[in-house]
């Protein structure tokens, strides 16, 4: 099962899974890594509902994927190194806020 399917078909099949197993713990590795920018904005906006009101970990490198989590925490070379709401970290100005900021301007 799978092929033939772009990366962002396989996403949404996940999606569609998450919703219909409906489990307390949900894992999303790069939950929107595979998909294009216009599908983006929905699939964030559709993760966001499959998320409220389970424990989710979300290992993002689009941080835009982050804004309405309530915790961010940011991981460099096996470290902790930030963690708090994604608008604490952008108030705290560190490595996230950098990257947050290159990534909306890129």
């Amino acid at each position: 099962g799978g092929e033939g399917l772009s990366g962002g078909e396989k996403q949404l099949i996940t999606f569609a899974r998450a919703i219909a197993f409906d489990t307390p713990i949900l894992v999303l590795d790069e939950a929107t890594a595979s998909i294009d920018p216009q599908t983006e904005h929905l699939v964030q906006e559709a993760l966001y509902r499959v998320i409220e009101g389970r424990t989710s970990i979300i290992i993002a490198h689009r941080l835009a994927t982050l804004k309405r989590v309530d915790r961010v925490i940011v991981i460099h070379n096996g470290k902790l190194i930030e963690e708090g709401t994604h608008e604490e970290l952008i108030k705290k100005e560190g490595i996230y806020s950098y990257l947050y900021r290159l990534q909306q301007v890129g």
